[in-house]
C-alpha cells in the first residue's frame, strides 16, 4: 500500500519549478528520503512507500522509484525554494 491516496505517475514532472504533482507528493518524497538514508533497498521503498510490486515489474518499478527519488532530491536541493516563495507572499 502506499503512504498516500494520491497516485504516482510512471515519472514524476521534470520542471524547473514546484508541480502540483510536487506538491500532492510531497510526503511521498519524504518518505523516499528516508529510505534512501537508511539504505533501504529500492524494492522495498518502491513497494511500502509507492505502493508497487517489484516482484512482478521489477525494471518498471525501478525507473519510477529512481525518478520519484531524483525528484525527492531535487526538492532538496531547488525545488524547496518554490515552497518558501509561496510562504513567504501569504
Amino acid at each position: 500500500m502506499p503512504t498516500t491516496s494520491t497516485a504516482i505517475d510512471e515519472a514524476p514532472p521534470t520542471s524547473e519549478h514546484l508541480t502540483d504533482y510536487d506538491r500532492r507528493h510531497l510526503t511521498t518524497y519524504a518518505r523516499l528520503l528516508d529510505a534512501a538514508a537508511d539504505a533501504a533497498d529500492w524494492r522495498e521503498a518502491a513497494a511500502v512507500v509507492l505502493g508497487l510490486d517489484p516482484s512482478a515489474q521489477p525494471e518498471r518499478c525501478e525507473r519510477i522509484h529512481a525518478a520519484h527519488l531524483e525528484r525527492a532530491r531535487w526538492m532538496t536541493r531547488i525545488g524547496y525554494r518554490d515552497l518558501l516563495v509561496c510562504r513567504s507572499s501569504h
